[in-house]
């Protein structure tokens, strides 16, 4: 699991039957020098990832890639690789 920031919302057309209801988000990963830092920035290579939270822009998320990304449609096959797992309202990093 990483953080992100949601630096945006993507709308497909035609629409991916699987994704109905649910949003897609461009999420910017950070990095541990950017979250110490605590400015916002986030460092990483942008990547979309499925969002059924409803995560606003700006808001850091927890997010999970790979095979697990998948899980929460379980039985169904989704064709995703990001999914964001989690909204985080504040963190504490220690040095």
């Amino acid at each position: 699991m990483r953080l992100g920031i949601v630096r945006g919302h993507l709308v497909l057309n035609p629409a991916v039957e699987s994704y109905r209801g649910k949003t897609l988000v461009v999420l910017e990963p950070v990095t541990m020098e950017n979250l110490r830092a605590k400015n916002g920035l986030g460092g990483g290579k942008a990547l979309i990832a499925i969002d059924a939270l409803g995560a606003a822009k700006g808001q850091l998320v927890a997010f999970t890639e790979g095979r697990e990304a998948a899980n929460p449609f379980w039985p169904d096959a989704v064709p995703v690789d990001a999914y964001c797992s989690m909204i985080v309202d504040s963190i504490d990093v220690g040095r």
